[in-house]
């Protein structure tokens, strides 16, 4: 039966629904992606700071999306491992903790998809003004692009929260396996129009925002290697752009799924699910597509692994 004490402060989760059966299997395929993501992102990040050649924009431009994705899991992955081995009369979370759990969510989704529209303009840059890219793609360049992705998403999800914040709650009961928004602003009695309404114009404008900048920039890339007929410049842009693309469309795929489903409730448990996947799948995927793609961080990773070889033998 659900709580409606006003204005509670322990709040409960509902979280996933797994019986005796399949709750260690699933609470170990969590662990392992959890741990997959951090040793991936972590070592990306480490090898652009300590390695010199990596110093270049579109890494430095790059190694936001790991560190977006360290952070995004280890707020979320945790609390839920923990709470797959708790009864669902157990799962209870303090309301402040929740709020920050919600406001890390949203950050993560929206500074998703604002770092990888500022790494679109640096492969515009550099395939369509490569003779300017040194002169525009500078280190002060590369600080304000990403002030401006990190600093969009936090006025936005600020905003998004900070409507939330001021309602009265008469709900004690998170229908999610997380705190998110609108997990959040259901627990009130009071009328959350104004909440629906900027939730959609935030939604609108964020999907509208990268979806029209991909599109953009990816036109004129198109345009750029189908005038010049450079093999080496197609090349190029097939190798730097079809990263860039493949990662921007596992996440747009992922959080247009948990949109589309949230309009759905008989599919509740896929739509928690699916929130779930939403951090997991780019953040494994995300580093080993760039790993794999790059020579820079090939080369790199081969040397130390040449170098860790000659060790035992010396």
């Amino acid at each position: 039966m659900e709580n409606h004490t006003f204005n509670s402060f322990t709040l409960q989760l509902e979280g996933l629904k797994v019986t005796e059966v399949s709750k260690y299997p699933v609470f170990f395929f969590f662990l392992f992606s959890y741990i997959l993501i951090m040793t991936t992102n972590i070592s990306i990040v480490v090898l652009v700071f300590i390695d010199k050649s990596l110093h270049q924009p579109m890494y430095l431009l790059f190694c936001n999306l790991p560190f977006n994705d360290i952070v995004g899991n280890s707020i979320m992955i945790p609390r839920l491992l923990s709470d797959i081995l708790l009864p669902t009369s157990e799962r209870l979370i303090s309301y402040y903790e929740c709020l920050v759990q919600a406001f890390t969510t949203h950050m993560y989704g929206t500074t998703s998809h604002t770092v990888l529209m500022i790494m679109a303009f640096d492969r515009y840059v550099a395939i369509c003004n490569p003779l300017r890219y040194a002169s525009i793609m500078t280190n002060t360049m590369v600080i304000k692009l990403t002030v401006s992705a990190w600093g969009v998403a936090f006025v936005l999800v600020g905003i998004l929260l900070g409507l939330t914040i001021r309602l009265n709650r008469c709900r004690t009961l998170i229908t999610n396996p997380f705190c998110d928004n609108a997990s959040l602003f259901k627990l009130s009695c009071e009328n959350v129009d104004i909440n629906n309404v900027y939730g959609l114009a935030f939604t609108v404008a964020l999907f509208t925002g990268s979806i029209g900048c991909m599109v953009l920039t990816y036109s004129q890339i198109t345009v750029v290697c189908a005038s010049r007929k450079n093999k080496s410049l197609n090349s190029k842009a097939l190798k730097t752009c079809s990263t860039h693309l493949f990662v921007y469309m596992i996440m747009l795929f992922s959080g247009v799924l948990v949109i589309t489903l949230h309009r759905f409730p008989q599919f509740a448990d896929y739509r928690k699910l699916c929130a779930i996947l939403f951090h997991i799948i780019p953040g494994s995927l995300n580093p080993i597509i760039y790993g794999v793609q790059s020579k820079e961080i090939r080369k790199f990773l081969s040397t130390v692994f040449r170098f860790k070889k000659v060790l035992p033998s010396l």
